[in-house]
């Protein structure tokens, strides 16, 4: 079957993610190769001091990814997409979006970048015993009540980005597990919410009157592989503005950033992880048990079969480098020798391998927003050096680099030696690894293990979330794991780098270095 006849006989899968500045829709083969994509950029709008995305940006930057989608399926094939085997949703975790009655939505969008529920998180995580990052959905809740917001007696359903697409195209107020454990623990053995926690809850917030319970507000919890629902006529009509699509196309369970990146790096088994790297930094690992204590730096969550999830999250880590890209760019166009993006990141990225293993005396924050690893509400990017230092370009990229994962390591240093948390296989994927070997070596340099970046790692969330929607239509029977080894990633072993001891012990001197010189930081922060 050429492609163009798979298209037409509805023999594909189509992914889209909602990412933070990107909006992309991928359709893959039935083995689960991409064939065509489309996207949409977007940015996030600070409004009354609220991170957010409008209602109208997010059905018109949906629309325009998925007509672009369209429109490469006729360039390339010369057909159009009237059906396919599953769709599936997904998008950047936590956040609030809350709904009345009549579906009215409440108050804008709170995105996950939103830092303005540390009361609730507090409050929250002493409560449970169990820690609740700020950006989680409960948070939000529980710090609209707080704040005695007038719109929380009226709320019928929260729930977040993907949930609140997969709502309106389906109809089901569904979630999966992995984009549920963003908005409330989840308990690993039931694959739902924590039902001790929510009893919990509702009597912290008894005396409030509120007409509604919190299970009975919060999205039904599915995990990977279970039906959650078809596309109705109005769906596909608000998805595909020509009216090619048709209705009654399964959906998967819509879900979130970090579930989808951990398909799309064939990390959900028990003693994976794997590292996203790109504006924002964070570290995942399946683990074994539970954790012995509650971590304020340590995130748990769930892979999209439900398994507990460490996950060790950073605002920060290649925007500082972007930043210094641009003025060596500008600088080499004042000499008359512009170069293009490609060969100016690949030299700025290789001249850090001949750096020494301990920066040769530099030292940098890369903090351009708070980093709750340690301890920060706000950011300055910083450079500093020694009177007597190397200062080489080769030290000051090895320098950058060590900065965009150095929040990370003071995290992963906690899971790994202090909870003693195992990782067989830690695979990397985000701009971070893009050149080949450098980023790998650096975070193999920080975590003392070997890491692994699969040829797919570039593909990305929609991706994910695309070989979900075809785990749904085709696993018959196998685990996420075994369809993921046996279907997607069979045979492919990707590329393995591991760090010299030097440079595993030259990574340790500069990160003693670096948490000693964490008061220049906040200095910078009182001064600037």
């Amino acid at each position: 079957m050429s492609i163009k006849e798979a298209i037409d006989a509805g023999k594909t899968a189509i992914g889209i993610e909602f990412g933070s500045t990107r909006i992309k829709a991928v359709m893959v083969d039935m083995a689960g190769k991409p064939i065509a994509e489309g996207g949409h950029t977007w940015e996030n709008q600070y409004e009354f001091g609220i991170w957010t995305y409008s209602l109208d940006m997010i059905w018109s930057g949906l629309q325009d990814a998925y007509s672009q989608l369209a429109k490469d399926v006729s360039e390339k094939y010369g057909t159009v997409i009237k059906t396919t085997s599953a769709i599936g949703f997904s998008a950047m975790m936590h956040g609030y979006m809350a709904f009345d009655k009549e579906d009215k939505l409440l108050v804008p969008f709170r995105t996950w970048r939103n830092t303005i529920t540390g009361e609730a998180a507090a409050e929250l995580t002493k409560e449970f015993g169990f820690n609740i990052p700020q950006r989680w959905s409960i948070a939000h809740l529980h710090q609209a009540i707080l704040n005695e917001e007038p719109h929380v007696k009226d709320i019928t359903f929260f729930t977040t980005l993907a949930g609140y697409i997969h709502w309106q195209l389906t109809g089901e107020k569904v979630l999966g597990v992995g984009d549920a454990s963003g908005m409330f623990p989840i308990d690993s053995t039931t694959r739902d919410y924590n039902k001790d926690y929510i009893a919990k809850y509702d009597a912290l917030i008894k005396d409030k009157g509120f007409d509604w319970t919190l299970e009975g507000i919060l999205p039904k919890v599915l995990v990977a592989g279970e039906s959650a629902g078809a596309l109705t006529a109005e769906g596909a009509a608000k998805l595909d503005v020509s009216g090619n699509l048709q209705s009654g196309i399964p959906l998967c369970p819509p879900e979130g950033d970090a579930g989808t990146g951990m398909v799309a790096t064939n990390s959900v088994a028990v003693r994976t992880g794997n590292v996203s790297a790109g504006t924002s930094i964070f570290a995942m690992v399946v683990m074994e048990h539970a954790l012995k204590v509650v971590h304020e730096e340590i995130d748990v969550v769930t892979t999209p079969v439900g398994d507990d999830v460490a996950m060790v999250h950073c605002n920060n880590c290649t925007s500082d480098i972007n930043t210094w890209a641009n003025i060596f760019r500008s600088f080499a166009e004042a000499t008359g020798n512009p170069v293009d993006t490609d060969k100016l990141y690949t030299t700025m990225f290789t001249a850090a391998l001949d750096g020494a293993p301990d920066c040769g005396g530099l030292m940098g924050f890369n903090y351009f927003s708070g980093e709750p690893v340690t301890g920060f509400e706000e950011g300055r990017p910083v450079f500093a050096r020694k009177v007597d230092a190397d200062f080489t370009f080769a030290n000051f990229m090895r320098l950058q680099l060590y900065s965009a994962v150095s929040t990370l390591k003071v995290g992963l240093d906690i899971l790994l030696k202090e909870e003693e948390v195992k990782v067989d296989k830690l695979f990397g994927h985000g701009g971070f690894f893009k050149t080949k070997e450098v980023g790998q070596r650096i975070m193999s340099a920080a975590t003392g293990g070997p890491v692994t970046v699969m040829e797919t790692a570039g593909e990305g969330g929609a991706w994910g979330i695309a070989v979900l929607a075809l785990y749904m239509a085709e696993a018959n029977g196998a685990s996420l794991s075994e369809f993921l080894n046996q279907t997607i990633f069979a045979g492919e072993e990707g590329s393995t780098v591991t760090a010299s001891a030097e440079e595993v012990a030259g990574f340790d001197s500069f990160m003693e270095s670096f948490k000693k010189s964490l008061d220049i930081e906040r200095a910078a922060i009182a001064a600037l």
